[in-house]
């Protein structure tokens, strides 16, 4: 799933490429992924683009529509299977919905534009035509984003007052905290010499000093990393930067011991039990199930 790190570099990728430009297609191949009906999608049509903008993992293209009562926001969540694949030109064929694994299709008038894609057989990429950002559920129910400058040590404390549930669930709650997903979220308690199941109001203050420099160190590093990227190479460039997340088997680069796996309904967690948890191995909840 892209989470806050590719999708700032999918934002300023095209932000650098759509200012200026008229959308002159806004073609829809998978209707179970277009969310919303007013106001209509082909409203886009002969607005110009005006920027792009992340609100945690959704990418807001804005245009200036809005001040003739069009659709000044294009918006969607790439969800876990989804991706954008960019054309300087963009293909002529013609597009047969359920036969593809698009989802959208835009182009511009200097000939370029982009596909939403969705791969497998779950379809859970969502895109909205909308008059505001906060029209969008997903983003108004969004906590904080952890880059935000106003995001302090004292801001993450606060959230983690009396929520007696796991860390890793708190990281992973867009409510919580904007950005985060099952990935950069091995990445952060790693770097923070976390377990995952510790509970977020048991945290002392120097577990809670570590959290919050691994939050922003982690993701800081991710951002600048995926910065510059096209987009066919960020999913390569998340690989390479992880040190625990899909590493099942290898050895830890901060001590050495094997990285270990709990595998649960539909993802993983990946942690190191020597930098994590005192070198307690966390059970496997398939195992735990079968027992039962």
């Amino acid at each position: 799933m892209p989470e806050m790190p590719e999708v700032q570099g999918l934002v300023d990728f095209l932000d650098g490429r759509l200012r200026g430009r008229t959308v002159t297609k806004a073609t829809v191949a998978n209707i179970a992924a277009l969310k919303t009906y007013d106001p209509p999608i082909d409203a886009l049509k002969g607005a110009t683009g005006a920027g792009a903008r992340r609100h945690g993992k959704f990418i807001d293209i804005e245009t200036d529509a809005g001040a003739e009562g069009g659709v000044p926001h294009l918006i969607f969540h790439l969800a876990k299977a989804g991706w954008l694949r960019w054309y300087d030109e963009l293909p002529g064929t013609v597009i047969r919905p359920g036969k593809t694994p698009i989802a959208l299709r835009v182009g511009f008038d200097d000939g370029s534009g982009f596909d939403l894609t969705e791969a497998g057989t779950k379809k859970s990429l969502a895109v909205y035509a909308a008059r505001r950002p906060d029209d969008v559920p997903g983003i108004a129910r969004l906590g904080p984003d952890p880059l935000d400058p106003g995001f302090t040590r004292e801001t993450l404390a606060a959230l983690l007052a009396g929520r007696r549930t796991q860390i890793k669930g708190v990281l992973r709650d867009q409510s919580v905290v904007a950005g985060i997903g099952n990935a950069y979220s091995d990445e952060i308690l790693h770097a923070a010499k976390m377990s995952p199941y510790a509970l977020a109001a048991t945290l002392d203050d120097a577990e809670v000093d570590r959290l919050f420099a691994a939050i922003h160190d982690t993701l800081t590093d991710a951002v600048a990393t995926a910065s510059g990227k096209p987009p066919a190479e960020l999913k390569d460039a998340k690989r390479r930067g992880m040190a625990v997340h899909g590493r099942r088997g290898e050895a830890c680069p901060v001590c050495g011991d094997e990285v270990r796996s709990v595998f649960f309904a539909d993802n993983s967690l990946e942690y190191c039990a020597t930098c994590q948890t005192g070198g307690k191995i966390l059970a496997d909840r398939r195992l735990s199930r079968l027992l039962k």
